[in-house]
């Protein structure tokens, strides 16, 4: 009997411990499937955040508008902002006219580059080419960003990225009209995006081309206290 009841109670005992075995695996599994949908929902998110937030922006003022001879001259402070807020250095333009003329060339890279966050093609591109007046023809515009070369918002450590964009930049529209040449580069899109608006003192305007090629700009008062700084000599 003494036999007979120790086996019986090994056998319980394994018996329980097989069951808290399963009851264990269960719960490994089951947390093991949620930290995977987890990181899964996490790599989505971020893969649709560089499909949606790659953008390029600037705020201009102008900080003298005059007329001479019957024509207004209107002068806008360019200043362009990382993704992080911090300011590019200031440029100052003169054109003729109160109209503003934007112009940018857009390089969009297949979706599957930026979903992985590629390092040579993992956003979309974006040169700021020219401003110019109403008054004004586009080949007499102020160039914004260097022609030819990678626009100071972009440039980085990585020679291999620098090597790659100063590339797309210089062969701008033999790629436009180069198909096969696109697709071997990734190039989804590429196309001119143009902007304008009318541009007067005392009013911060901003200005946002987008990655999908898309652009605005807003336009806010002027808070007085910078109003009052920049009428100062």
């Amino acid at each position: 009997m003494r036999t007979i009841g120790k086996t019986f109670l090994l056998m319980v005992l394994m018996a329980a411990g097989s069951v808290a075995l399963y009851v264990y695996h269960d719960h490994t599994t089951a947390q093991y499937q949620i930290q995977q949908l987890q990181q899964q929902v996490q790599e989505k998110e971020q893969a649709i955040g560089r499909l949606e937030t790659h953008y390029r922006k600037a705020q201009i003022v102008v900080t003298d508008q005059s007329t001479t001879d019957g024509q207004v001259h209107t002068t806008l402070l360019f200043v362009e902002y990382r993704p992080d807020g911090s300011a590019l250095p200031a440029k100052q333009f003169t054109i003729e006219g109160n109209e503003a003329h934007f112009d940018a060339e857009v390089i969009k890279f297949n979706d599957e580059y930026v979903k992985e966050g590629d390092p040579l093609r993992g956003h979309s591109i974006m040169l700021f080419l020219r401003v110019y007046g109403a008054h004004q023809a586009p080949a007499e515009g102020f160039a914004i960003d260097e022609p030819g070369h990678i626009p100071q918002i972009y440039r980085g450590a990585d020679p291999k990225v620098s090597d790659f964009e100063q590339g797309l930049w210089k062969e701008f529209w033999t790629l436009y009209n180069d198909q096969a040449a696109r697709q071997t580069l990734g190039i989804s899109g590429l196309h001119g995006e143009g902007l304008f608006g009318r541009f007067d003192k005392n009013h911060v305007y901003t200005i946002t081309v987008r990655a999908d090629g898309g652009g605005d700009i807003q336009e806010a008062p002027m808070d007085p206290l910078y109003q009052q700084a920049m009428q100062k000599p």
